[in-house]
């Protein structure tokens, strides 16, 4: 069994899909859903599908092990980042190696990096005239956005007559859609490695 532990820090209908998706699964479990914000709808989400949730502050993730000690207790095999808006500590990363992804609300390299999140992605899109965005898929490292590629798939934008919302609308289609069948590819390549 694959044991996938997901960071969030806000809404959390991305982690909520996740769940849904690996639900029935017999080889992958989402065992633990991590926030730093005690007040995040993901932690609601999560309790409506019985999944356990682990609040912590923000200095327990970069200045001590606690966040590490509770990923290893509860034998945690993959990370997904899943709108979870700090850096992950160079320690966890150490320990889980390409096992840590993100999804970013556009094409990285563009419009990534600190304060690029949600709304913010969109405006930027539109504010520069793009005729596409979509959904970057990768790995994490200790600066934000800028691990390996994994996947993206792009999407048209109409900057003269497509919202932000609109805009939005488009790339959570993508996430919903694409972001649990990547993670279940990582993972039975995971799975295949851990067993030779």
């Amino acid at each position: 069994m694959n044991k996938i532990a997901i960071f969030a820090s806000g809404n959390g209908t991305n982690a909520e899909n996740i769940i849904k998706y690996f639900k029935n699964n017999k080889a992958v479990e989402v065992a633990l859903v991590c926030t730093n914000n005690p007040k995040a709808k993901v932690i609601q989400r999560a309790s409506n599908l019985n999944t356990n949730s682990f609040i912590f502050h923000k200095k327990e993730l970069s200045d001590s092990s606690i966040v590490l000690d509770k990923l290893k207790e509860n034998k945690i095999d993959f990370i997904v980042l899943a709108g979870f808006m700090l850096l992950i500590p160079s320690t966890i990363i150490e320990y889980f190696p390409n096992r840590i992804i993100n999804i970013h609300p556009a094409l990285l390299p563009k419009y990534g990096g600190k304060g690029m999140y949600g709304d913010n992605v969109h405006k930027a899109v539109l504010t520069n005239n793009e005729s596409e965005t979509g959904i970057t898929i990768h790995y994490v490292n200790e600066k934000y956005d800028e691990g390996d590629i994994i996947f993206q798939i792009k999407c048209n934008v109409d900057p003269s007559n497509d919202s932000i919302n609109d805009v939005a609308n488009k790339v959570h289609l993508f996430e919903y859609k694409y972001y649990p069948k990547i993670i279940e590819q990582l993972l039975t390549k995971f799975l295949l490695k851990k067993e030779k």
